[in-house]
């Protein structure tokens, strides 16, 4: 389904902001897919989540199937260092919640800031330069 059937434009720019504070707190990649899962949601996740190539790695992806209401978060291995299952479950809670009463674009937003939250970790210096 194209996203201005689902997303007004107002909505659409909350979920892009929300990706970009997410990026810029953690340095990770994040990527939301918004659309039907197939009866397998989790592979399909896992199969969106490969076709980010290289980023894939540091990515972290959020899959919604409003259809099926199912929600699933795919993170790459160098991803899940600073994004446990533990936080992601509590990312998803957070968009559920609002999923519920009936706010996707809500919901979107509040599980990205949860996830960004979360993966939130120190910058490090390489010593080796002044």
């Amino acid at each position: 389904m194209p996203t201005g059937e689902v997303f007004s434009e107002r909505q659409l720019q909350d979920v892009a902001r929300a990706i970009a504070g997410a990026e810029t707190d953690t340095g990770l990649a994040f990527s939301v897919y918004v659309g039907s899962l197939g009866p397998n949601t989790r592979e399909r996740a896992l199969t969106l989540h490969d076709a980010l190539g290289v980023e894939a790695s540091r990515s972290v992806l959020v899959a919604v199937d409003p259809g099926l209401r199912q929600t699933e978060i795919v993170t790459g291995p160098d991803a899940k260092r600073f994004l446990d299952d533990h936080a992601a479950a509590l990312g998803a809670l957070a968009m559920t919640t609002q999923f519920n009463a009936g706010d996707l674009a809500g919901g979107l937003v509040n599980g990205l800031r949860t996830l960004g939250e979360h993966a939130r970790h120190p910058q490090t210096l390489h010593l080796d330069q002044p």
